[in-house]
């Protein structure tokens, strides 16, 4: 079993995103270790970007602080190897090509699987190009995630076939952040998922209550909250890991419902 499996081996799986940097990487480590304590099953952590075209104000805002705070990719590395000293579930980084271009697509993702990260979300990555990292992915045993929109359509069992680590289902059109309702017909392209691969799939963007989160893992087989979490980071500063803690735990308390 891939360690990303392990996420959703034991019922719905709740994955937390984390802006790594915001507002330090101090504050990360204990953000993500909450996390954890809080019964996260699977971490994300963004690789913070200038230009974040899929983010809302919120994670963009959480992007620039750790910008202008110094982060790098460099710096996040060795802030996952040391994280990897005590933390053992899957952690998947989301970011975008660019980032990854920059560095060098296969220093990068070689990295990626030196210091235990799983699995590689790139967000503006369409899947005709995914042949950039794809290769290079499977030679070192990182999943290239792949994303599902509303606008996928016809090419859901296209991507679905190809899946590995998870699929991630973009619940709504536009960018990141929380929305009061959630109106895509979410069933069908999960329905047209599962009749295409056993890989799981977990919906993520503008899920930020415990209901919409029980909503979403009844349909699919987890649920991806980023912007509630990032907003905490925002609001309390280097006091926010005891706020996320108690966020998860509610949010898998109500998956587990």
């Amino acid at each position: 079993m891939s360690n990303i499996a392990k996420a959703f081996a034991h019922g719905k799986a709740f994955i937390p995103f984390i802006t790594c940097g915001d507002p330090d990487l101090a504050t990360t480590a204990a953000g993500v270790r909450a996390a954890v304590a809080g019964g996260a099953d699977l971490i994300e952590l963004g690789i913070p970007f200038s230009d974040p075209t899929a983010e809302g104000p919120v994670i963009q805002g959480a992007n620039l602080r750790a910008l202008r705070g110094g982060v790098t990719t460099d710096k996040i590395f060795a802030f996952v190897r040391e994280l990897r000293r005590d933390v053992t579930v899957p952690m998947v980084f989301m970011t975008y090509a660019n980032v990854v271009f920059s560095y060098g697509a296969e220093r990068f993702i070689a990295t990626c699987a030196d210091i235990g990260i799983d699995g590689l979300i790139l967000p503006d990555l369409p899947y005709e190009e995914k042949g950039e990292f794809q290769p290079i992915c499977t030679r070192y045993g990182v999943d290239l995630i792949s994303l599902i929109a509303p606008t996928s359509a016809n090419r859901v069992a296209m991507i679905a076939r190809e899946a590995e680590g998870f699929l991630y289902v973009v619940s709504s059109l536009g960018v990141t952040g929380a929305r009061s309702r959630i109106t895509t017909d979410l069933r069908s392209i999960v329905r047209v998922v599962r009749e295409n691969t056993a890989v799981p799939c977990a919906i993520g963007f503008g899920i930020s209550t415990p209901e919409q989160a029980r909503q979403m893992a009844d349909i699919a087989d987890g649920a991806i909250v980023g912007s509630a979490i990032v907003q905490l980071v925002a609001e309390h500063g280097t006091d926010a890991p005891e706020h996320i803690e108690t966020f998860v735990r509610s949010m898998k308390d109500a998956l587990r419902g």
